[in-house]
């Protein structure tokens, strides 16, 4: 019997399963597909490696949430190169965001203006990022679910902080309206976007301190891995490995029964037993799989979230590095129309492979990721000829977009193909082909969101669906306190 059994070997479900090994308990991940990833995998083609989902890490340096994680475990530090920020490609515009925090101090007054509303506007969402980065950190968790949790809320946060916490009942539209910025179509435009790839909301209901961490994540330290999610998922996954535990691919788990100290987790394979088990799915997933109790201590949680869920389209290029030339920056924010909502191509994320990462692509070459959020709904019913046609046509206004960027972009390309929210349905098991958790509001954000213990003894939850939500950083955060919360060290 293991100590914990922990279903889905994404960044949460390994993260959460390395630091128990590390700490004396024995631990088995069950993932169901042939590699460990999940939404932060790979795959592979033609000698090229994609991210299939995130393509950064955030906070993975010495002191940072994802540094953190790596020290207890004892990984050595990560081969990867850190990123200087990201290039916005606005329709009447372009903006530096330099990851140096002086550097987007000049260039965003350039760019969106330097009027006392604006100085007041930035210099709240800088004290309120300065302050939440630090209480990350530092180990904050939320929901506050009793005096232990509040003690350590106020440690994280800091006595002369603890002001901010007013700010918890704001969305970032409140933080634009009390600076007269709400009709500031530019600069709502570049929030917009950043927030939407970080958190995973729009301006209107992003809760304004996960805006603020949303809106600054790349000055938290982003990194790609050598080699991308390939090169980061071979070094944890060894790191893994050599503390002992065991990662079993290929494990689909259908259901897991009994109750604390006496789990059984069936596979079609095998059955696993274990006195407590962490699992790292989907909260829709989680809850069909059981153990019993599950599914009713989170349907309140679904009954609010299930539909406030969206996916993604992506276009996965293999291409000759003249095709990608010219550009310092490798990763860009590109919108077409400010007057669209955003979404469905009018704007997008687009991420390039390091120069002479030879573990990511082919010499000469280069992998590109172009990425833009959907809705679910009008991907699903589609009879197989209109699913192609309208994947194709998705897929091509991505490329033709992205070449305001590189103009060349796929005129020799060695890798074209395109990804859906049925794709990441088929590949990653999510429902739906959802991606990221619920998209963030102050209905179900910190005091009120998903927390890793639903009350099912001996069962935790991990991953995007809980708190503080979707991204690497946030899931090394959530496997600290899931490990906290098992070895007793809350």
């Amino acid at each position: 019997m293991f100590d914990a059994a922990i279903v889905g070997g994404g960044i949460a479900g390994v993260a959460t399963a390395a630091r128990l090994q590390r700490r004396g308990l024995s631990t088995v991940v069950l993932e169901a597909h042939g590699q460990p990833g999940g939404c932060a995998g790979f795959y592979r083609r033609k000698g090229f490696s994609f991210d299939v989902g995130a393509t950064t890490l955030v906070d993975f340096g010495p002191g940072g949430v994802g540094g953190e994680l790596l020290e207890e475990i004892g990984a050595p530090p990560l081969e990867r190169e850190e990123l200087q920020g990201y290039v916005a490609w606005m329709p009447d515009r372009v903006v530096t965001l330099d990851r140096d925090p002086a550097a987007w101090a000049v260039e965003r007054a350039r760019a969106f203006g330097d009027t006392p509303a604006h100085r007041e506007f930035w210099a709240l969402l800088d004290h309120l990022a300065s302050a939440f980065w630090q209480a990350s950190r530092r180990g904050v968790r939320l929901p506050i679910r009793g005096p232990a949790d509040a003690i350590q809320a106020v440690r994280s946060l800091g006595l002369r902080n603890l002001g901010l916490a007013r700010y918890l009942n704001w969305t970032l539209a409140d933080a634009l309206k009390r600076a007269g910025l709400e009709d500031d179509k530019p600069l709502t435009a570049i929030l917009g976007m950043l927030i939407e790839n970080a958190v995973h909301s729009t301006v209107k209901d992003a809760p304004l301190v996960n805006a603020a961490l949303g809106v600054t994540i790349w000055g938290a330290g982003q990194s790609r891995a050598k080699g991308g999610m390939r090169g980061f998922w071979q070094g944890l996954a060894a790191r893994y490995r050599e503390l002992g535990g065991e990662l079993r691919v290929g494990r689909a788990v259908e259901r897991v029964e009994g109750r604390e100290g006496a789990f059984r987790v069936v596979t079609r394979k095998e059955t696993v037993e274990a006195a407590r088990v962490v699992l790292a799915v989907p909260i829709p997933a989680a809850a069909r799989i059981g153990p019993p109790g599950l599914a009713e201590a989170v349907a309140p949680y679904r009954r609010r979230d299930d539909e406030a869920v969206g996916g993604a389209v992506v276009a996965y290029l293999g291409v000759p590095e003249s095709e990608v030339a010219g550009q310092v920056f490798q990763h860009h924010l590109v919108l077409e129309d400010y007057d669209k909502p955003l979404g469905d191509g009018n704007n997008m994320f687009i991420s390039v492979s390091g120069a002479g990462d030879l573990a990511s692509a082919p010499e000469g070459c280069r992998t590109v990721v172009i990425s833009t959020h959907c809705e679910l709904a009008p991907w699903e019913g589609l009879s197989p000829e209109a699913y192609e046609a309208k994947k194709d046509a998705a897929g091509e206004r991505l490329i033709g977009l992205a070449r305001r960027v590189y103009p060349d972009l796929t005129r020799d390309a060695l890798v074209r193909e395109f990804a859906t929210p049925r794709t990441y349905e088929r590949f990653t098991r999510r429902p739906r082909g959802a991606v990221g958790g619920a998209k963030l509001s102050l209905a179900n954000a910190n005091q009120k969101a998903v927390p890793h213990d639903v009350g099912v003894r001996g069962v935790w939850l991990a991953g995007d669906g809980t708190w503080p939500g979707l991204g690497t950083v946030a899931c090394c955060l959530g496997s600290r306190i899931i490990a906290d919360d098992v070895t007793g060290r809350r």
